[in-house]
């Protein structure tokens, strides 16, 4: 397999724009790739633009009606349905909605072919990550989901096993019910209790559809507050025994970055540090279990100046073999660039502060009495015996 690594980027991705309004900020995916740049990592990966997804690759996951439906309120906004989450609060349509989402998509997309022929061993797709996007609906900003594409891709090419780990703080609903009668893959999320956010799903009890399926969905809803220590306790509590016993041909992970305290639409209270600390655990695991085959995917993240740009460079560097020193002092070129953009003074340092993370392994034991602990324990209960593992 080639050591190369992927990063996707075509700069018409940032054409997927809900609007002055919309939290999600095209101006996110912009300054991530700036801040790439003036690292210097494009120069440490390969930059590849792949084409986007035609309508045969969009209907293994999505159906034909909904992708009809989407180029229609693309050609002309004012023919949005909302019957198909089109044209809503979360979704608003706009001009060349389908152009924009199928070229993320076929992001994605190209990157599990690379990663699949060994044409690299691991690829970066910042901009996609869209996992709320059902197979006939659009959902909480996600038009086409990228993420389930690249899996349905890679199963379509002829893996037998594709594990995908999402850590966004919302729960990874689209790619779960996209797979959830498929034992080929298993779809696991850690995510903010869904008692308290958007999408009200991923409970614990949520382990796959009865049959073949069940045990392929493994769902850990985090008290909201939770901080840095407990969720790398949670991630490493949960992720690589399941990582170990599935032995995933290939490794799909999902980072959104609205897992940080400074995100606005969300109650964790993560740092980037930590959000460094679970990228190098995948890397890791993907070496350890997958072959090195890594595909690891943006998400969501709306403190679009201070958190995301700094988040997904140093995703990129990691994927690259050339990971930025967190104490690193940012290049002034971006800042100026950042308050150019935005009129906003950017970070000047690549952590929070809190590098290196520690915190306390399962291995060491337990208390019943944790809100943490308890949503570990929920978990393991729930979908570990399903697997033949000990809760």
């Amino acid at each position: 397999m080639s050591g190369r690594a992927l990063l996707m980027w075509d700069e018409a991705v940032t054409q997927y724009d809900f609007g002055s309004e919309h939290p999600m900020d095209p101006v996110r995916l912009a300054l991530t790739m700036s801040l790439v740049r003036a690292y210097g990592l494009d120069r440490t990966v390969d930059v590849v633009a792949a084409k986007p997804a035609g309508d045969s690759t969009l209907r293994l996951v999505h159906r034909e009606d909904y992708v009809a439906a989407v180029r229609a309120a693309s050609a002309d906004p004012r023919y949005a349905d909302q019957a198909y989450g089109l044209g809503t609060v979360d979704d608003p349509a706009f001009a060349g909605m389908h152009e924009a989402s199928a070229l993320i998509a076929g992001q994605s997309v190209g990157a599990a072919e690379a990663v699949w022929r060994g044409e690299a061993e691991h690829a970066v797709n910042f901009a996609g990550g869209l996992h709320h996007a059902m197979p006939g609906s659009a959902s909480g900003f996600c038009v086409y989901n990228d993420a389930s594409l690249a899996i349905a891709r890679l199963l379509e090419l002829g893996a037998e096993r594709v594990a995908y780990v999402d850590v966004d703080v919302h729960h990874g609903d689209g790619v779960q019910a996209a797979f959830w009668e498929d034992p080929r893959v298993l779809t696991v999320s850690l995510h903010e209790h869904p008692r308290t956010l958007f999408p009200q799903t991923g409970w614990p009890e949520e382990t796959g559809a009865v049959g073949a399926g069940e045990g392929g969905a493994v769902n850990v809803a985090l008290p909201a507050g939770t901080g840095d220590a407990g969720w790398l306790r949670a991630f490493h509590a949960v992720v690589p025994e399941l990582l170990a016993d599935f032995r995933p041909q290939v490794l799909v992970t999902q980072h959104g970055a609205d897992t940080h305290f400074e995100d606005p639409l969300a109650h964790l209270a993560v740092s980037l540090d930590a959000q460094r600390a679970v990228q190098e655990a995948c890397h890791e695991l993907a070496h350890e279990y997958a072959g090195g085959r890594w595909l690891a995917l943006g998400g969501g993240g709306y403190a679009v100046v201070d958190v995301v740009p700094r988040s997904w460079t140093h995703l990129v560097g990691i994927a690259a073999h050339a990971p930025v020193d967190p104490e690193s002092v940012i290049p002034s070129s971006w800042r100026d660039e950042v308050y150019a953009r935005t009129r906003q003074l950017g970070p000047a340092r690549m952590t929070d502060g809190r590098w290196p993370v520690d915190f306390r392994d399962w291995s060491a034991g337990y208390d019943p009495a944790d809100r943490l602990d308890q949503a570990v324990l929920a978990t393991r209960k729930a979908a570990f015996p399903l697997r033949g593992l000990l809760a």
